[in-house]
């Protein structure tokens, strides 16, 4: 067992005192002053704090239904009532696990295990309070939605786990985290005041058969039961891509030793307003084409070509066209 989990059953820190008290020198095993954190203690070490010797304690855990108008302490300078006038001699060595305010009622644990408190406090841990909590408007879903959602407050951002109407007037509140005066100060911004707050259950055991100032110490098998921690959720695991998805990681990996496959000869696509394939005999006596061969711009044109056309064929346009002078350095007259 580590050192510093050994001193927090001991009851002498929880265990990030106990760090503090073992960094500090202030430990010793079988004579020896320890100062690294990683030590074990073994069941016949002699392990002495401050010059004191010190040994693991019985794990206690209590069960206490606290009654409105008594304070979560050990002590108060008021002289006011606390859980602790109310327990025997016995158990004023116990810590309770979280606090209900002087005008809130219900359940409350106390112990000598750290573990056991950690996993009851800390929000990651899974362990649920539940309030029975009685208003002095009419409440309705809208109201429990605002809770679950969650506000920001003067101890910081607060919400709740779940939330549900009971009565008008009555609602059950479940939590997780542990603000001062939580559940209060919610329902003050929407506009209600508490008029009553029970904590009726913390884990899996609930308040019922306990009366108001009892007590009730848990066996194991109880405790092992209302507050075993729950089972982490598992993680969905991501299906394996396809190659369709374009994974390659999936792909099954080609050899290098494999011969390449025989590839078809590749087939050339025909061009846009051209058939594939061989042109086919006598297709150029079949259909004529549809462009005819253009008239030789530099020959005149003749009479026999104009006959049989209409007074528009001999305009200027049908004229022939003379043969352009050729370009070149200008000669002499011509000889005679």
């Amino acid at each position: 067992m580590r050192l510093n989990r050994y001193l927090s059953q001991c009851g002498v820190a929880s265990r990030r005192g106990a760090e503090e008290i073992i960094l500090g020198g202030r430990v010793s095993i079988n004579g020896h002053v320890i100062k690294e954190l990683a030590t074990q203690v073994q069941p016949d070490d002699k392990v002495v704090v401050d010059g004191s010797p010190v040994r693991t304690e019985t794990p206690v855990v209590l069960a206490l239904n606290k009654p409105k108008g008594y304070l979560c302490s050990r002590g108060d300078t008021h002289e006011r009532m606390t859980i602790y006038d109310l327990l025997p001699l016995k158990y004023q060595n116990l810590h309770h696990v979280g606090r209900l305010d002087k005008e809130s009622e219900g359940l409350i644990l106390l112990t000598n295990r750290g573990d056991l408190s950690h996993r009851i406090i800390h929000p990651s841990q899974g362990a649920e309070k539940e309030y029975e909590v009685v208003v002095d408007q009419p409440l309705n879903a809208e109201v429990m939605a605002k809770l679950v959602k969650g506000m920001m407050t003067e101890e910081g951002f607060a919400r709740a786990e779940r939330a549900w109407v009971d009565t008008a007037y009555r609602a059950h509140i479940v939590l997780k985290m542990g603000l001062k005066r939580q559940i209060r100060m919610m329902l003050y911004y929407l506009g209600y005041e508490v008029t009553r707050l029970t904590r009726i259950r913390i884990g899996w055991m609930k308040l019922h058969g306990l009366a108001k100032g009892a007590y009730k110490e848990l066996t194991p098998t109880e405790v092992e039961r209302f507050f075993k921690e729950e089972p982490a959720k598992p993680r969905l695991e991501r299906k394996p891509a396809t190659e369709k998805e374009g994974d390659e990681e999936h792909r099954p990996a080609r050899s290098s030793t494999r011969e390449p496959e025989a590839r078809e000869p590749r087939s050339f696509k025909p061009t846009r307003g051209k058939k594939s394939g061989p042109p086919r005999r006598g297709a150029a006596e079949d259909k004529p084409s549809r462009f005819k061969p253009k008239r030789d711009s530099f020959s005149p044109r003749s009479r026999s070509d104009d006959k049989g056309r209409g007074e528009k064929s001999r305009g200027p346009s049908a004229r022939p066209t003379r043969r352009p002078a050729p370009r070149g350095p200008r000669r002499g007259p011509p000889s005679r």
